[in-house]
């Protein structure tokens, strides 16, 4: 009966099953999706032509309409709507899997119980708890609490070797949880940065308009000028904003796996110490 007790390891089966259904978004099928939207979008809503004098683009938007001056951003601005749908859409998406992740109650509320009960030696209401909570956190602290209870009825391994095993149950149903939960915040890293370079590129282009405009006049043509530098301004802000949203949505998003992490390090801890204590 004690070699059945160590053999067995089910604690990672409900990290696995949680890991696949928090799998998310598949950056492959999502972005050109997404980009096929912008480009209907610039080119059917924002381009359409009651955004324009007398219907005519090449009379310019009408006064005040900011559809119409968005569209004189020229090719650029679809991408630049691109990287923005990529980072809203990425962030609602990650904000919904961590939330499901942090399970149905309160992190803080959670590892005040789950330490309260370990001090008490109530492994099978620890268990109890992590059932109720749910999420990746009580899918991880279960898988702990498993093998603690495994691990204490087995007469075959000494008190290091428990430890050790019983750390590497928890590092292992960690493995499986987290790397998911970080999953897709790489792009919206990565944009935060590239949606600049892209609105440089736009606004390089929009000078380049508006000099060749200049060159080809032959003289001052204060209309050449402004319509340049207005696509040109119009990808800077465009690509600024979709920036800084990026940054920050990273930084949050990114704050919130940490504190996940830290609550399942502060509980496995516990788990080491109360085993440590007892056996």
């Amino acid at each position: 009966m004690e070699k059945k007790a160590t053999t067995p390891a089910p604690a990672p089966k409900p990290a696995t099953a949680a890991s696949k259904g928090s799998g998310g978004l598949n950056p492959a099928l999502v972005i050109p999706l997404l980009f096929v939207i912008a480009l209907s979008v610039y080119m059917f809503v924002l381009g359409s032509p009651d955004h324009f004098i007398d219907g005519d683009m090449e009379k310019g938007p009408k006064p005040g309409d900011y559809f119409g001056i968005v569209h004189e951003g020229g090719p650029i601005v679809p991408l630049l709507m691109t990287c923005f749908l990529i980072v809203l859409v990425f962030t609602i998406e990650r904000i919904i899997t961590i939330g499901k992740a942090s399970g149905t109650g309160s992190i803080d509320s959670f590892v005040r119980k789950i330490k309260a009960l370990l001090d008490k030696n109530q492994v099978d209401e620890a268990i109890k708890e992590c059932d109720k909570q749910k999420g990746s956190v009580g899918n991880v602290i279960k898988a702990g609490l498993v093998k603690y209870k495994q691990l204490a009825v087995d007469g075959q391994l000494d008190k290091e070797q428990k430890l050790a095993a019983l750390q590497k149950e928890v590092d292992e149903a960690t493995t499986l949880e987290l790397p998911m939960l970080q999953k897709n915040l790489t792009i919206i890293a990565t944009l935060a940065g590239a949606s600049t370079l892209i609105a440089l590129l736009g606004t390089v282009l929009g000078m380049i308009r508006a000099f060749a405009a200049l060159g080809a006049a032959g003289a001052s043509d204060s209309g050449a000028l402004a319509a340049g530098i207005s696509e040109a301004l119009i990808n800077t802000a465009i690509g600024i904003g979709t920036s800084a949203i990026a940054t920050i949505s990273y930084a949050y998003l990114n704050s919130r796996v940490d504190d996940l992490t830290y609550s399942i390090d502060e509980i496995g801890l516990s788990i080491q110490q109360n085993f440590a204590a007892h056996y």
